[in-house]
């Protein structure tokens, strides 16, 4: 089954663009789009599309708020919301994944890193641009000062598949690496998530370096 696809973005040409993108892959397909976050929401309310393509600056209601209101953290079964944007700023990538993005991208990342990232958040991982994922990790690497307990504790190898994750390796890297089967490591990562609250990779990712897991 194909996946299904609504784009938000207040340029027609971007619109058009990142729909000749999706439309091109053959286990994808667009089924809908939004010229400011308002609609964006109530189409996607409507069409409950499996990933949604959003910018952060449009008209009505902004990409983060947009996020939040079909993705936070007390919405049931949420679309996965990948952002999409120009502007390259901290609060704004924080303000995304904490709101519930399953990834975070720059327009000029190219058709490859788009797609990817939409495989990616299909499937229940994250993507975040390259340029962005070492200055993001820097500065979650200075531990807060009361990191969120988890809700029971992390086994000696969830931990480890933990840090893996939060260093960007890959499912199959992470198998290999603890010379374990790739389904062993998603059991792994699902009971993280579970026991953590988390969402996604990034999510557990962060949670990884502020709690000084990664120290």
């Amino acid at each position: 089954m194909a996946i299904r696809v609504l784009i938000a973005d207040d340029q027609e040409m971007v619109r058009t663009g990142f729909r000749m993108i999706v439309d091109s892959q053959p286990d994808m397909e667009v089924v809908g789009e939004a010229a400011d976050g308002a609609e964006a929401v109530a189409r996607a309310r409507r069409l409950r599309p499996d990933v949604c393509l959003f910018d952060i600056r449009m008209p009505k209601m902004d990409g983060l708020e947009a996020t939040r209101a079909l993705a936070g953290p007390d919405v049931p079964d949420p679309p996965r919301v990948v952002i999409v944007t120009t502007f390259d700023m901290d609060e704004y990538v924080y303000g995304a994944l904490r709101g519930g993005a399953a990834g975070f991208l720059l327009k000029d990342s190219g058709p490859a890193l788009l797609v990817e990232a939409v495989r990616a958040a299909a499937n229940g991982g994250s993507l975040v641009s390259p340029s962005i994922t070492v200055r993001l990790l820097e500065r979650l690497a200075r531990p807060t000062a009361a990191p969120v307990p988890p809700r029971e504790p992390l086994t000696d190898r969830e931990l480890d598949v933990v840090r893996l994750a939060a260093r960007g390796r890959t499912n199959e890297e992470i198998a290999g690496d603890l010379f374990v089967s790739l389904s062993t490591v998603k059991t792994h990562l699902g009971s993280v998530h579970r026991k953590l609250g988390t969402r996604n990779r990034v999510e557990t990712a962060a949670w990884a370096w502020e709690s000084g897991l990664m120290t």
